[in-house]
């Protein structure tokens, strides 16, 4: 059975999400349609998410989950009257927090996600500037100022993860891709070896590899089985001669290899 899901706020609607997602993560047997309804501050788009949620009640035939961050007590009543669960994030944790802390929340729309200070909003543009410009191994010679460097083979996500460590955590995170004359002599890449304390090795099983490849270049010698398998042993054959930590990518959401990599590594984040 189809349940859906609504994750409404009057900001951006991605404190809701991601709290709303962790938690149904939890039932992996249910089928969710996951909606989205950000900025819901007036009347008008009050009635429209409703109407939404209302709808949704009826078409599925089952009540619809809702999670909300909306501030505004008249907005959050109005959607409480809906068809729907809710699950209100802020009146199930600020009371809380408040009676703990002897104060008052300021209940500020968006205010997890604002802009601390001017400082923070430059430490994530310069992070996500030099991924972008370090990239698949585009200029190594700044990787002495790089917090880390990760290598793999081609498609085995480092780019991705590199935007996420800036993004996030305002890591400065450049990648290198072992060619295969590195993986068939088994030896540190030459742009490397001033930089072993940075490196970071991504693996990936080698059918997925396959899988991602076919959708970049189908019937090719890059994205065949046999090549994948090849090159995915070379890179570990690299990481355990020269003793460099890596982790596989196969089945990890880019946030939790992220957080593995700050975890393994020790490197201190520049936002928080």
């Amino acid at each position: 059975m189809k349940r859906t899901a609504f994750f409404i706020s009057d900001g951006t609607g991605i404190t809701a999400e991601t709290l709303g997602n962790s938690l149904l993560a939890q039932f992996g047997h249910v089928e969710f349609e996951r909606i989205t309804i950000p900025y819901v501050g007036d009347e008008l788009s009050v009635r429209d998410a409703v109407a939404q949620i209302n709808k949704a009640a009826k078409v599925d035939g089952s009540t619809p989950i809702i999670f909300d961050t909306i501030v505004n007590q008249h907005i959050r009543e109005e959607i409480a009257n809906a068809d729907g669960f809710m699950m209100d994030v802020f009146a199930t944790f600020l009371k809380p927090l408040e009676a703990v802390l002897e104060t008052g929340s300021s209940y500020s729309v968006g205010k997890s996600h604002s802009i601390v200070d001017d400082q923070s909003y430059k430490v994530r543009i310069d992070a996500v500037n030099f991924a972008l410009d370090n990239d698949d191994g585009a200029r190594t010679r700044y990787y002495d100022k790089a917090d880390v460097v990760l290598i793999g083979v081609s498609r085995s996500g480092k780019t991705p993860t590199c935007l996420y460590l800036a993004l996030q955590f305002g890591i400065k995170a450049a990648n290198y891709p072992l060619t295969e004359d590195d993986l068939d002599d088994v030896q540190m890449p030459k742009p490397l070896k001033a930089h072993r304390q940075k490196l970071f090795g991504l693996s990936i099983e080698a059918e997925r590899l396959s899988a991602i490849r076919t959708e970049r270049k189908s019937n090719s010698k890059y994205a065949s089985l046999s090549q994948c398998e090849s090159e995915v042993r070379g890179a570990e054959a690299i990481y355990n001669r020269f003793k460099i930590p890596y982790l596989n990518s196969t089945h990890a959401s880019v946030e939790e290899i992220s957080t593995r990599i700050l975890a393994e590594t020790n490197i201190e984040r520049r936002l928080q």
